[in-house]
């Protein structure tokens, strides 16, 4: 066993003046969907920058992976795909309990605007399910 060091001993830190830039995809953050039929309860999707995702809705929340792939146009429709993980199988804003753990979903993802999202099940964007604004960067 090393005997410990001295105060003395141990080094400065060096101050370094470098700049790291880290690029993350515009999805990454903390969204809010407002519930029509409960004003007071809103579900929260907190996109990790490690494609991890958090998902929060009342009494219910789940974890699990995502993959969002940005359209290389801004024109056109991204796609994100989103695994559960795990559920606390409790219920939700809309009062469901259902335990979505290993459910997959896929959706098209409109942007409306820098704080406005939407998902949508088909790429024509008639058929959008979910209406996300952003809450955090």
């Amino acid at each position: 066993m090393a005997a410990p060091q001295s105060a003395q001993s141990v080094a400065n830190p060096q101050n370094d003046n470098s700049i790291n830039i880290v690029v993350r995809s515009q999805i990454v953050g903390l969204w809010g969907m407002e519930i029509p039929n409960n004003k007071k309860c809103v579900e929260y999707y907190n996109f990790k920058s490690n494609n991890q995702v958090i998902i929060k809705s009342a009494a219910e929340w789940s974890t699990g992976i995502y993959e969002y792939q940005p359209s290389p146009e801004n024109s056109k429709i991204g796609a994100l795909a989103l695994q559960v993980k795990y559920d606390n199988n409790q219920k939700d804003c809309l009062g469901h309990q259902q335990d979505q753990a290993g459910e997959v979903s896929q959706y098209f993802v409109q942007w409306r605007n820098v704080n406005t999202i939407q998902f949508c099940t088909s790429e024509k964007q008639d058929k959008c399910v979910v209406t996300l604004h952003r809450v955090l960067p």
